[in-house]
């Protein structure tokens, strides 16, 4: 996905960067057992299962209960014509098409349908792309983040985590206006990270303001 990165103010001493944010273990429902006879939690298998039933088709993604092997069903339609089936979807059914499973598997408003109890993962691998150096000094730093696919990472882990920043001086920052998070929420940096979240961050009064910019841009990794 491209993003349209408007242009800072002072363009000379900014760095605006994009994070591309890939979560690392798709959410795990928590459901009946009946081996285990008690809930646990379920894990998708990467497969996929079409039934045919005169014109019409049922699919569902094949998770397996993490402790026994038992299988569910996770339905993704039912009754459907072949007619009304997306040419793609019904291939990546097909074919059990691993980017197409990946998206699904992320889809935990789709498995809230099926249970309340949902296991997710904070663990995040980011990839940086520097999109404008600064002509001058950096003073300011504009991070974009690029969410593909849903997350429960909370802002001010993520951010605490690549800067290099303790939470309780990013609490500071935002305190006294140098941290924006233009998110359009309240509370930003407790809400989990949403694509296209921007962060604004003022470094002019920051002694270490080079290797947190450093940081943003994949130069240095937090220690």
């Amino acid at each position: 996905m491209d993003f349209l990165l408007e242009e800072p103010d002072d363009m000379s001493h900014t760095l605006t960067v994009l994070w591309t944010i890939e979560p690392q273990a798709a959410p795990r429902p928590w459901l009946a057992c009946s081996r285990c006879r008690g809930a646990r939690p379920f894990e998708c298998s990467g497969k996929t299962r079409l039934n045919a039933n005169g014109r019409r088709l049922d699919a569902w993604l094949i998770y397996r209960c993490a402790d026994c092997d038992d299988t569910w069903n996770r339905p993704i339609f039912e009754r459907q014509y072949v007619r009304d089936i997306a040419p793609d979807t019904l291939d990546a059914l097909q074919n059990s098409d691993p980017g197409w499973i990946r998206r699904v598997s992320f889809d935990v408003e789709g498995l809230r349908r099926s249970t309340d109890k949902i296991e997710e993962f904070a663990d995040c691998h980011v990839t940086r792309r520097v999109v404008a150096q600064p002509r001058d000094a950096c003073t300011h730093l504009e991070i974009v983040l690029e969410v593909p696919l849903a997350v429960s990472m909370r802002a001010d882990r993520l951010l605490s985590a690549e800067l290099g920043l303790s939470r309780n001086r990013l609490v500071r920052l935002e305190e006294a206006g140098r941290l924006t998070l233009l998110s359009g929420s309240r509370k930003a940096l407790q809400r989990p990270i949403r694509n296209g979240l921007r962060v604004a961050l003022d470094l002019s009064d920051e002694g270490d303001r080079g290797e947190i910019a450093d940081r943003a841009g994949g130069i240095l990794q937090p220690a």
